[in-house]
This record gives C-alpha cells, sequence and structure tokens, in this order.
C-alpha cells in the first residue's frame, strides 16, 4: 500500500481563505498536517485509518483548531513547534501540544518520512514538512504560489521569512511539490523563478491575506 498525500478544505475566517488540511499516509496509517477548523471533515477523509499523529506547521487558529478533537480520535499526540505555543494558546487555552517538535526531527507514515524544517518568520515557530519519498513540502504558511504568506494583513518578520524560504525551501530539488496552508500547490522551480521579485518587492500585502 503505497503513500500518498490528501488535501481536505478547511474554512477560513474574515482574514484568512479557505485552509488546507493535509493527509499523509496509506489505506493503515496516516500523520493529519494542519487540521484547520473543521474536525468532522477531516475525519470523514481519514476514515477508518489510524492517526499515528497530528502535526501543526504553526499555532495560528485557522490551522489548529480542529487539532485536540481530529487527535483524540485515535488517542494520537499533537505535535507543535515549542516557540509557537503562545499562538496555540490563541486558539486553545486549556492545554498543550503534546510533543514539541524541532528542526530535523523526523515522523514516519506508513512507508515515507516527514523531516522537520525550522522556518520563522510568519511565526517563530513556523516549520515545514519535507518527504523526499513523496517529492513534496508542506509548507505551512511560509510560502504559498503568491509568495511568502502574512498573517492579519502585515509580515511578522519579512525577512526572516524570506531566509526561511531561501534556505531552506529552495534547496530542494526543483521538482519537489510545495503543498501550502492556502492556495494551490506549486513547486520549487516555480518559486525559485518567482523568488527575486518577492524580495524587490519587499512586505507588500497579497490580494488575499491568509491567517
Amino acid at each position: 500500500m503505497e503513500a500518498r498525500i490528501e488535501r481536505v478544505a478547511s474554512p477560513g475566517d474574515a482574514d484568512a481563505p479557505e485552509a488546507n488540511a493535509w493527509i499523509v499516509g496509506d489505506d493503515e496509517e496516516v500523520i493529519v498536517i494542519d487540521p484547520g477548523r473543521d474536525d468532522q471533515a477531516v475525519l470523514a477523509a481519514v476514515g477508518d485509518r489510524e492517526i499515528l499523529a497530528v502535526i501543526c506547521t504553526h499555532g495560528h487558529a485557522t490551522h489548529v483548531a480542529a487539532a485536540p478533537a481530529v487527535a483524540a480520535r485515535d488517542e494520537a499526540p499533537v505535535a507543535l513547534h515549542p516557540r509557537d505555543r503562545l499562538v496555540w494558546r490563541e486558539a486553545h487555552r486549556d492545554g498543550d501540544p503534546d510533543i514539541d517538535i524541532e528542526d530535523g526531527g523526523i515522523f514516519e507514515v506508513a512507508d515515507v518520512s516527514l523531516e522537520v524544517i525550522h522556518a520563522p518568520g510568519h511565526s517563530p515557530g513556523s516549520v515545514c514538512l519535507y518527504s523526499e519519498e513523496l517529492q513534496a513540502v508542506l509548507a505551512g504558511d511560509v510560502v504559498m504560489a503568491s509568495g511568502p504568506v502574512p498573517h492579519h494583513h502585515e509580515y511578522p518578520d519579512f525577512p526572516a521569512q524570506l531566509s526561511a524560504i531561501g534556505e531552506h525551501l529552495l534547496t530542494l530539488p526543483g521538482p519537489t511539490r510545495v503543498l501550502p496552508g492556502h492556495g494551490e500547490e506549486t513547486t520549487v522551480s516555480a518559486a525559485q523563478k518567482r523568488f527575486d521579485s518577492w524580495v524587490t518587492a519587499g512586505p507588500v500585502h497579497l490580494p488575499a491575506d491568509p491567517d
């Protein structure tokens, strides 16, 4: 049973368009990434497969609101970088994530691995998850097809976010699929071609400001 990546649409809010929840695994077991706000939609997509973990690429509510409910079904742990615990508590006042993830950490599901890449800027604890076997990187809100992702109409640390993109994402193989927290997927090679324009433009507002 070959591992694959599935997308589930999650409702946004006034400041954020529809978000992407991701399911990585096979017909037996999965890891859920950024479950968003709709636990029922995610659990319906998971079906009767075992949830091994719920990983949050960062702590903003648009991406983590449903994390405890999704994880609770199979008593799976919730994982988050410790530098995003403060923003996590804006959505979840009671209870912290179960696992502190760090740069270089590895999660395994089915026959593939997910490597944690700490990529701060959008938030202090933002991470990406890279699977060499699946030729994909789950980018959270580090970058989307149109460029670096703002938070509530601004960039908390635009230079750090650009550095994270340049140092950690654009160094991956060109054909690697970039699966963002909002919008359609792109590739590393497409992002490489646009990177200089993002640097030149500076922290401009995107047409739609994801959370």
